[in-house]
């Protein structure tokens, strides 16, 4: 089984904005309004579950279910 990083590989943010280089990349998410961090060399990082959120067309906020905090509710099991 293979386990994947929290964040995007360096391959796939190149696919999803068109730039291998980081300025251009970081051009491209600022101008589509995605969320990142830089790394100290100046690198755009992208949470894996964030772009899959924004590919998916849903936006990704605080109060978006998908960042919830999920409860068991046994309350109807009899």
């Amino acid at each position: 089984m293979e386990f994947q990083s929290e964040t995007l590989a360096d391959e796939e943010l190149a696919t999803i904005t068109g730039y291998q280089i980081p300025s251009k990349q970081i051009q491209w998410l600022t101008c589509n309004h995605w969320e990142f961090v830089l790394t100290g060399a100046r690198r755009p990082i992208v949470g894996r579950v964030y772009a899959r959120m924004k590919l998916a067309g849903v936006k990704p906020s605080a109060s978006n279910p998908a960042a919830e905090t999920w409860t068991l509710d046994l309350a109807n099991v009899s």
